[in-house]
């Protein structure tokens, strides 16, 4: 095997610095300035998020979902139940998710509990979506095997058929869930690897914030 060139890959941060003296007391008003700073740069899919579960077998699974909503006590994200996430969320409720926004050299680390939104706030939030991304809800059997792709164009093709007016009903296996924080971590990349690390810790009902090493 021809030897990694990955060890020579460096890069100096230099964009900005972060303190215990200049957050908010609330992380979730942190992690709100921060997104408006995100939307305001332009930056692509800034609600993109690893979101990392682990079920009864303690097999550690991670991939990119998409931030849809959060307000005061927590996160929202949507998936299909019935998924290879969604079976571990089921067994083992603890998740973490991960924001890493390059271009501004910042990160957000969130550790929490997921627990399903009720089924109207699931339901509004899908029909909210568009055709096309509705079809697919309904098709995919999301994480199970299927014959080819062209096993998915014909169920959508046929679904599409069956509901000429749009109308196409949430599948029960579809919905939200929604991660209540027990940690958020927010770190500012700095020149020299001396990073910036602030973690705040939900403890006897409020909010602990320390600085980390980097």
């Amino acid at each position: 095997m021809k030897k990694s060139t990955l060890t020579n890959i460096r890069k100096d941060y230099t964009s900005g610095s972060l303190d215990i003296t200049n957050v908010d007391g609330n992380p979730i008003r942190q992690f709100s300035f921060w997104m408006n700073e995100v939307l305001e740069a332009g930056i692509d899919e800034p609600n993109a998020m690893i979101l990392a579960t682990t079920g009864s077998d303690k097999q550690p699974s991670a991939r990119i979902v998409l931030l849809r909503d959060f307000n005061d006590d927590g996160f929202v994200f949507y998936t299909n139940y019935s998924s290879l996430k969604g079976n571990q969320i089921d067994e083992n409720p603890n998740v973490a998710l991960t924001f890493f926004w390059k271009e501004l050299e910042r990160q957000i680390r969130i550790e929490g509990l997921a627990e399903k939104i009720s089924d109207g706030e699931s339901e509004k939030y899908f029909h909210a979506r568009p055709f096309e991304s509705r079809l697919s809800a309904v098709i995919s059997a999301q994480s199970k095997p299927i014959p080819g792709r062209e096993y998915l164009e014909n169920l959508r093709d046929d679904l599409r058929k069956q509901y000429p007016e749009q109308d196409v009903p949430k599948p029960t296996d579809w919905g939200g869930y929604f991660v209540n924080p027990k940690s958020i971590e927010f770190w500012q990349g700095r020149a020299g690897r001396l990073h910036d690390r602030i973690l705040y810790s939900f403890e006897n009902r409020k909010w602990k914030i320390e600085r980390l090493a980097p």
